[in-house]
């Protein structure tokens, strides 16, 4: 029989800490005992054929744990990650709370799954933001062929980005605006039903805001170019799943359509749809574990630029299954 390996899933009652759990099933992850974490304990969660009696994060002993996927906030994870990591536990964390430490590899395994080798600095590896785990899946294979001069890329970003009370505030404005009733918004600072909100994050002395220099320096780290000349705008969107990326490119070297079309037709993790289909966040991605790439074409604007249209489930693709993806590689590469 193959070693199983005892797991802890910290934030197990939010979206991505629920794709985690449902992931490791279907996958059918070597688990061996499970343990079940949120801030607050005593609910219980599904596993399988079990219901798991949820541990108070506060209390839990990681010693118990071989591997611990954090699906928490920043603050949470900055406490309680090098407390995990300290007692032998490996953590792969959701959090944006170690993705630029030059000591914790930042990992899309499908790009750049050599980077686990350093995982034993910290004991920490940091799962990337959505949009940089779309981003760079759907550029490696062109930077490889051709180089990369110059991106520029919106992201249009669903609700569920900030768990379930954003999903929960969209549904109750839209249910609120077809009964004629007042719109309330508590989650985003401006109504989202309807509507499209072009600031995500705190914004930083340059004009952009936090969410769009995020995107530009782990995008830069993934792919192991520091120098990446990154343009971004992330827009919160009316959907409840499914991030979907205007992505402008200008290769180094030319590359056509018809070549780029190749290399991202056997690209992993990428499904290439052509004209005259396109994939969108609610008809492809949501409840999908690709990245869906259409409207590929040459840009008219400039010699060697390319444009393309990408879409991800941003809770299933984007954060729980490259988190299970970089435990895999863990298992076979270096834990195993």
């Amino acid at each position: 029989m193959s070693k199983r390996y005892n797991v802890a899933v910290v934030g197990c009652d939010t979206l991505v800490g629920e794709a985690v759990l449902n992931l490791l099933e279907e996958r059918e992850f070597p688990v061996g005992t499970i343990y079940a974490v949120a801030a607050e304990g005593g609910a219980r969660v599904s596993f399988k054929d079990k219901q798991l009696k949820v541990a108070a994060l506060e209390t839990f002993d990681f010693s118990q744990a071989e591997l611990a996927f954090f699906c928490i906030d920043e603050a949470l994870a900055e406490a309680y990650a090098p407390k995990a990591a300290a007692t032998g536990c490996v953590v792969i964390d959701d959090s944006p709370c170690f993705r630029l430490e030059e000591d914790v590899p930042l990992v899309v395994p499908e790009v750049n799954p050599e980077a686990l080798k350093g995982y034993a600095k910290q004991y920490i590896v940091a799962n990337p933001g959505t949009n940089a785990t779309l981003l760079t899946t759907v550029l490696k294979p062109l930077q490889q062929a051709a180089g990369i001069a110059r991106i520029n890329v919106v992201a249009l970003q669903a609700v569920s980005g900030k768990d379930k009370a954003g999903v929960e505030e969209l549904a109750g404005q839209a249910t609120a605006m077809f009964n004629l009733k007042t719109i309330e918004s508590s989650v985003f600072a401006k109504q989202i039903a309807f509507n499209l909100l072009p600031q995500i994050g705190a914004v930083l002395d340059d004009g952009y805001s936090r969410e769009e220099a995020k995107l530009a320096w782990e995008t830069a780290r993934i792919l192991a170019r520091h120098d990446l000349p990154l343009n971004a705008t992330c827009v919160r969107a009316p959907v409840f799943y499914g991030h979907a990326l205007v992505l402008h490119v200008e290769t180094e070297r030319d590359l056509s359509p018809e070549q780029a079309r190749v290399l991202l037709e056997t690209a992993p993790g990428v499904t290439l749809m052509m004209e005259p289909e396109y994939p969108t966040a609610v008809t492809e991605a949501a409840g999908n574990d690709t990245v869906f790439v259409g409207r590929l074409r040459r840009d008219q604007t400039r010699g060697r630029g390319l444009d393309l249209w990408l879409v991800a489930d941003n809770i299933r693709k984007g954060a729980s299954l490259n988190s299970i993806q970089i435990a895999e590689y863990l298992l076979k590469d270096y834990l195993g």
